[in-house]
C-alpha cells in the first residue's frame, strides 16, 4: 500500500493558510511586535527569530506528545511494536519517538527552509548526542528550571534556542531504562530527558518566512507519519493494523495521516495562536 499524499497536501496547504490568516488578524489587531525591520524583497520582518522558534517548538512538543502517547503508548498495549531498527526490512516496526523526531528533522533538511533541528542529552543512547561546550552548560539551567536558552553559534553562524525535553510518557521511561546502551537506567516521569535544538541563519523573520517555518515542520510530521504507514503496508509476519479513522486505544487500529495530521493541527494551532497573541 503506498499512501497517497494528494489530499495531505490540500490538508496541510488549508492548516498553514489558517495560520497565515491569524498572522494577518493579529496584526490588524496589533497582535504582532510594533518594531519591525525591511530585508531586501521589502517584506518586512515582525518576528525575533527567538519568537518563531518558540512557536516551532510548542508545534513540536504537541505532535510528539500525541505521537508518544496515543500511537507509542497505547500502540504498544495492542502488540503494536516500536524499533530504532524500524527501517531494516526484517523489523516490522515503527519509529520510536526520538526517531520521529529525527524524521521530521531529515524532512526539513531536504527542503528549501534553512531550519535546523536535532535532539540532545546528557545521557543520549547514541553517543553521538552528547551535548557539548556551550549547549551542555546551557543544558544544566535547563534541567533546573526547565526554561528554554538562545545563544548564536559563533561557528556555525546560526541563532540556537534549545528546549527541554521532557519524560511525560510511561514508553519514553520505560524504553530509555531498558535499552542495552543506556547510559541512564533510572529515569522518570517528569525528568528532563534531554532538548530539542533548532536552529536559524536570520535573527528576524517576515510572516512568510514564519510560515514557511511551520510550513516545513508540519510538513516533516506528515512525511515520517506516512512512512510508517508505509512500513506497515510491508509486514509479512506481524497482524497490520486497520488504518481509518480509529486510534490504538480503541484496539489495533491506527489514524490514516489525514486523521493524525487532522488531530495534530486542532492541538497545535491553538498552541501557536497563544505563542503569536503572547508576542505583542
Amino acid at each position: 500500500m503506498k499512501v497517497e499524499t494528494t489530499i495531505l497536501e490540500k490538508r496541510l496547504g488549508l492548516y498553514i493558510l489558517a495560520l497565515m490568516a491569524s498572522l494577518v488578524i493579529l496584526n490588524s489587531c496589533g497582535g504582532v511586535p510594533e518594531k519591525t525591520t525591511t530585508v531586501s524583497n521589502g517584506e518586512e520582518n515582525v518576528f525575533s527569530v527567538e519568537e518563531v522558534l518558540e512557536m516551532v517548538a510548542k508545534e513540536n512538543d504537541v505532535t510528539r506528545t500525541l505521537y508518544t502517547k496515543a500511537i507509542v503508548g497505547q500502540g504498544k498495549k495492542q502488540g503494536m511494536k516500536f524499533d530504532e531498527d524500524w527501517r531494516k526490512d526484517e523489523v516490522e516496526a515503527g519509529p520510536l519517538p526520538a526517531l520521529f523526531l529525527r524524521g521530521v528533522a531529515t524532512s526539513i533538511r531536504k527542503g528549501p527552509v534553512p531550519l535546523g533541528l536535532y535532539l540532545g542529552s546528557d545521557f543520549p543512547i547514541n553517543n553521538a548526542n552528547k551535548f557539548e561546550g556551550k549547549q551542555a552548560e546551557l543544558f544544566e539551567q535547563i534541567k533546573i528550571d526547565q526554561k528554554p536558552q538562545f545563544f548564536y553559534e559563533e561557528e556555525q553562524k546560526l541563532h540556537t534556542a534549545m528546549f527541554a525535553d521532557m519524560a511525560s510518557a510511561k514508553a519514553c521511561v520505560t524504553c530509555h531504562n531498558d535499552h542495552k546502551q543506556t547510559a541512564k537506567s533510572d529515569w522518570k516521569l517528569g525528568d528532563v530527558m534531554g532538548a530539542t535544538t533548532w536552529q536559524y541563519p536570520k535573527d528576524s523573520l517576515s510572516y512568510k518566512a514564519t510560515v514557511d517555518v511551520l510550513n516545513a515542520y508540519a510538513k516533516g510530521t506528515v512525511d515520517i507519519y506516512v512512512a510508517y504507514l508505509d512500513e506497515i503496508s510491508k509486514f509479512k509476519e506481524s497482524e497490520k493494523p486497520m488504518i481509518g479513522d480509529k486510534w490504538p486505544v480503541e484496539g489495533n487500529y491506527l489514524p490514516t495521516p489525514e486523521v493524525f495530521l487532522d488531530s495534530v493541527r486542532k492541538l497545535s494551532s491553538y498552541s501557536t495562536m497563544k505563542t503569536l497573541v503572547a508576542s505583542k
